[in-house]
């Protein structure tokens, strides 16, 4: 059953400048912990504690960004996270109790776009929920700033102000953060860029603790547009491979 938290007007930020965050989470201690930390940033809150109530909460209120456990009654997170990016794009931070990097992958692939293994600290994911808002509204800058033509790869095409990837003439549906280490990747093509690099770039991390979310969005990337167009330099990083001259 739902219950909804909404985070007072005058926490930094003017009520209509307040980000919607949704917490999806069926332990009513961890959902409070979460959404008494997000409040405390700035945030408005809500919360359901089943797939059902998320799907239907996220259709009515139209949050910013999911928080969204892997582990719910009525449906799993992994059938919420489909259901949801199929109505409309929006960023998904998932939790999983579980430090399975084939969960970590699944959920990559059906829409999330970053990952926190329980348990965790509140203060990484306050600061993760701002990272990937700010990707947000840098994407959205992006969409409506106007670059010349589309960065062509071989069969690979980018075309930065759509934000699109096209492979051999096929769309190709990339999660923000996937997109974002595609262009990072496709700006210095063949150039060998560290994990840390990576971080600080496209997830904007001032540290390297993330270095395994790097590695799996490599891979979730890697399925999507060919696992032969990225390269792995074994304990420095990866390069997009270009086609020979």
């Amino acid at each position: 059953m739902e219950q909804t938290h909404t985070g007072p007007s005058g926490a930094g930020a003017s009520a209509g400048a307040q980000r919607r965050v949704l917490i999806v989470e069926d332990d009513r201690t961890i959902a409070d912990a979460i959404a008494a930390r997000l409040r405390a940033e700035g945030f408005q809150v809500r919360t359901a504690g089943d797939g059902p109530a998320a799907v239907d909460t996220t259709e009515a209120w139209q949050p910013d960004l999911l928080v969204l456990d892997v582990m719910l009654p009525g449906y799993d997170g992994l059938e919420v996270c489909r259901r949801v990016q199929a109505r409309r794009p929006v960023p998904v931070l998932m939790l999983t109790a579980r430090d399975d990097e084939t969960d970590m992958l699944v959920g990559l692939g059906v829409g999330a776009d970053d990952y926190m293994t329980k348990p965790f600290s509140m203060r990484e994911l306050a600061a993760r929920v701002h990272v990937l808002l700010r990707r947000v509204e840098r994407a959205t800058l992006a969409a409506h700033t106007p670059r010349s033509g589309i960065l062509r790869l071989g069969e690979l095409e980018i075309d930065h102000a759509q934000r699109r990837v096209r492979v051999r003439g096929a769309d190709v549906h990339l999660t923000p953060t996937e997109f974002d280490l595609l262009v990072c990747l496709a700006n210095t093509p063949r150039a060998v860029l560290s994990r840390e690099q990576l971080l600080a770039e496209v997830w904007d991390w001032a540290d390297a603790s993330g270095t395994r979310t790097v590695d799996s969005h490599i891979k979730a990337l890697r399925r999507k547009i060919g696992a032969e167009r990225i390269r792995t330099v074994h304990g420095v990083g990866y390069a997009l491979e270009t086609p020979a001259a």
